[in-house]
């Protein structure tokens, strides 16, 4: 699919009753780092498709004793400490100027219909998090971790922003799964590996899997939050 931002490959079906669009955002082989990735063409398109609510998955280390490895999360508040990212779709000029409202980044209904369909399978989902998002690819030091607890940060990513605030720009819900595959720099007592992260994954995301499926078989009726009019102030998409 071209979007004027790049060429993305979205994958289209059927997922219970509902259609369901699926993007890789790291590609069909893990082949993109998460600085490269074209967080705008991806979420560009899954607008275009008619998306109104993303579900996004994402592994993350823990910095705090209350989550713990093999665990998953819903996040819903973060720290951006990205660099070099584009985080807009509206950068001036025709596009215009928004200043997104952020003060509940990860939609609360989303959430509260994915905790519902943890419960009916019997997962443990803890329901709220804050994320801080770093660059990447290499994974933080031991005293960025320090400083981020100090701020707050309960899980460390690469990956849940821009995307979060991309998705927000379109008036779209996005909530996000966080899957804890590592502890951080610092708490681990062995070097951080990303295989340790991709074996960690195989059983956590089999789960996010199901849990997936079952929320979308409960299904997420219309947009009843503030996340649809989020561009309202610009008035052009």
């Amino acid at each position: 699919m071209e979007t004027p931002y790049g060429t993305v490959e979205p994958v289209i079906g059927k997922l219970g009753n509902g259609e369901v669009v699926f993007m890789s955002r790291h590609g069909r082989d893990h082949a993109i780092p998460p600085h490269l990735v074209n967080y705008k063409a991806n979420i560009w398109a899954l607008w275009k498709l008619g998306v109104q609510k993303i579900i996004a998955t994402a592994a993350v280390g823990t910095l705090s004793s209350k989550f713990r490895l093999g665990e998953m999360v819903l996040l819903d508040q973060f720290l951006d400490f990205t660099k070099s990212r584009q985080s807009t779709f509206y950068e001036g000029g025709q596009q215009g100027v928004l200043h997104v409202d952020m003060t509940e980044p990860y939609c609360s209904v989303v959430r509260q219909v994915i905790m519902v369909a943890s419960e009916q399978l019997g997962f443990v989902l803890k329901n709220g998090a804050c994320y801080v998002c770093t660059e990447g690819p290499r994974f933080e030091t031991p005293a960025e971790i320090r400083m981020f607890q100090h701020l707050g940060a309960d899980l460390v990513g690469m990956t849940s922003v821009p995307e979060v605030v991309l998705a927000r720009e379109l008036g779209m819900c996005y909530a996000s799964i966080g899957m804890v595959t590592n502890e951080a720099a610092g708490i681990a007592n062995h070097p951080l590996s990303h295989a340790e992260v991709m074996e960690s994954l195989k059983e956590l995301g089999l789960k996010a899997a199901q849990l997936i499926q079952a929320t979308m078989e409960l299904g997420i009726p219309g947009q009843k939050c503030l996340c649809a009019s989020a561009n309202v102030e610009v008035g052009k998409f």
